[in-house]
């Protein structure tokens, strides 16, 4: 029978290391969290290589005497719970494993102050054993450094990622409790350059703004709402103001970063019917309740809450969010185009000679159906030869006038048939021969823009870009930056042309030429988007890099689609359809939603009772 024994202390923190300390990202949290509970009113973090090979963060808090240090080092030794109420506790630690943790997987030098001694003290832990006890001089408050983590544990040190993605952790890390705590001033330093440098005495608005968004001072709304012994604060980006990826919401409870599926699903429901699908809102929201009315405890990252009526805390964000965005009525992140205004302002001119429809965006040329026996590639081909000349104003509706001017060509002729109008300036109606068929004009062009992306970037033929009169530069997060360096020569043999430009900023030089009238500044921040949520490519991997870059393109391709609500006249929308006819996967979008569907002459029979 196996003897039951004891494990040894070194072991049991190492063992209790391994759900406390994941990463250093992981490391870096507890640190920080620890000078934020000792009243630090200024915090300074300097990482090496992402942590990988050094963590130090210094503060100007309580500071420790030797014996309070050396107690901090044992496990489950805290000062944040003077009595045994674990459900009253308010301050973001309070288990008293993470100092011993770390000191088991790292070697760990502390250094700290007290303000009413004449100098500080120091020791050293190497991976759980004490190899250094003396003075120190430092100004109150505690400086820790951490080097070498899992140097002795190389099963957990080989799944350690880059040092760019560590990096992106932290500072992931730094940015939430820096939103948290707006009383307090940040300063992150990677590699000895400064990254992130944020004042004391800020509101949270202002903390959230610079730190997340700045255009969350102009396109979002200032929440502050209470409800019984709840209440919520923080800023809610506009609906038209949204992100590729779920990573720009960031939630706290009773001002602890956490990542709650209760909290996330209410921000969801908030913004239902405001988002597609696949957009997410950008915001930061504060909820604040009683201590014993949520359970900090439920695991050792404290990452994760649970609520004593779940119901209730749903209900007041979903609604409390609502009456937000609605309070701001026609309030929108997109500014009107400077030509629109233009027009509006514009007074009407009579014209000189027969009005004819002004075609733009990717059907600006004019389109005449292709005649008997010509296939739909040369009528595109004829189409795509024709120049654009600039055509005079038709103020009369495009698409129904003209119908009953135009020779209606034989249905006959073409498998999706001929356009016969629009309905709600997003649907195409066509007649076929053997029925009618209905097709949503921005979902077919999505897939048709993606195909002619992907031809054009295959083999190594370089694909068609639009050079940039003057170079844009999109402002990013660094970890953005980093990923959109990475795939450069990929996204350039596509036609999108990056560089860095310092180290949170991107300079375009090109676009793909069909996507030469898109905002260039959405589709690069879409770009790094889907490129952080599909993760970090893997060295080696080509068909990983491939099915990023498919995703990619995918965003590129939406980019530079039609859009639904625009008006079409009959030449654009044949002109659709036959490249329809030609194009691979047509009958899909780049989403997996169809781009047509048919009524059969039977099943519209069937409609009025003729069959």
């Amino acid at each position: 029978m196996p003897i039951i024994r004891r494990l040894p202390e070194n072991l049991v923190n190492r063992i209790a290391a391994g759900e406390v300390v994941e990463r250093p990202a992981s490391a870096l949290k507890e640190l920080v969290e620890n000078a934020i509970d000792a009243g630090a009113s200024q915090i300074t973090i300097r990482l090496t290589d992402g942590g990988l090979d050094g963590i130090e963060v210094t503060d100007d808090g309580c500071g420790m005497g030797p014996e309070q240090m050396a107690l901090a080092l044992e496990r489950h030794a805290t000062s944040k719970l003077p009595d045994e109420a674990i459900e009253l506790v308010t301050t973001l630690g309070f288990r008293g494993e993470a100092l011993p943790s770390i000191a088991s997987v790292a070697r760990m030098t502390i250094e700290s102050r007290t303000r009413d001694s004449a100098e500080g003290w120091r020791r050293v832990v190497d991976h759980g054993e004490v190899v250094g006890d003396a003075p120190a001089a430092l100004p109150p408050g505690t400086r820790i450094r951490v080097e070498d983590l899992f140097g002795k544990v190389p099963a957990r040190r080989k799944f350690l990622r880059s040092g760019r993605s560590e990096y992106a952790a932290c500072l992931d890390v730094v940015r939430r409790l820096a939103m948290a705590r707006p009383d307090v001033g940040f300063v992150l330093e990677q590699d000895g350059r400064r990254v992130l440098a944020v004042q004391s005495g800020e509101t949270a608005p202002q903390r959230v703004a610079r730190i997340v968004a700045r255009e969350l001072a102009d396109d979002g709304v200032v929440i502050d709402l209470e409800r019984g012994p709840a209440r919520l604060t923080g800023v809610a980006g506009l609906p038209t103001f949204n992100r590729g990826v779920a990573d720009h919401q960031y939630l706290f409870v009773n001002g602890r970063p956490v990542k709650d599926r209760l909290l996330v699903g209410a921000v969801r429901g908030a913004y239902a019917e405001m988002l597609a699908r696949d957009r997410h809102a950008v915001l930061a929201l504060f909820l604040d309740v009683p201590p014993d009315e949520v359970d900090v405890n439920v695991h050792p990252a404290k990452t994760e809450v649970r609520f004593r009526d779940p119901a209730f805390i749903r209900g007041f964000i979903v609604s409390g969010l609502r009456h937000a965005l609605e309070a701001a009525g026609q309030k929108t992140a997109q500014s009107p185009a400077a030509d629109a205004m233009g027009n509006w302002q514009r007074e009407p001119v009579a014209p000189m000679a027969p009005a004819q429809p002004r075609l733009e965006s990717l059907f600006a040329r004019q389109y005449t159906p292709n005649r008997v026996g010509e296939s739909a590639s040369e009528a595109w081909r004829s189409y795509e030869a024709q120049s654009f000349a600039p055509r005079p104003m038709d103020p009369a509706p495009l698409g129904r006038a003209e119908m009953a001017e135009e020779a209606a060509p034989d249905a006959v002729d073409y498998p999706l048939g001929i356009a016969r109008g629009q309905v709600a300036n997003t649907y195409i109606i066509a007649e076929a021969s053997d029925g009618l068929v209905i097709v949503d004009q921005h979902a077919a062009h999505e897939r048709i823009v993606l195909e002619r992306l992907r031809a054009a970037g295959a083999g190594d033929k370089m694909a068609a870009a639009q050079a940039l009169l003057l170079p844009q530069v999109v402002e990013l997060d660094e970890p953005a930056c980093d990923r959109l360096e990475e795939v450069a020569p990929e996204l350039a043999s596509h036609g999108l042309s990056l560089e860095r430009f310092g180290p949170c900023a991107m300079l375009v030089r090109s676009v793909p030429a069909v996507l030469a009238k898109g905002d260039v500044q959405a589709l690069v921040r879409d770009v790094a988007d889907d490129l952080a949520l599909n993760g970090p490519s893997v060295e080696g991997s080509s068909l990983l890099l491939g099915e990023r870059l498919d995703l990619v393109l995918a965003t590129m391709a939406c980019h530079g689609s039609v859009r639904a609500g625009r008006t079409l006249n009959v030449a654009e929308m044949n002109a659709l359809l036959r490249e329809m006819e030609v194009t691979p996967r047509s009958g899909q979008c780049n989403h997996g939603r169809p781009t047509w569907v048919k009524l059969a002459h039977g099943d519209i029979e069937k409609l009025f009772g003729r069959k």
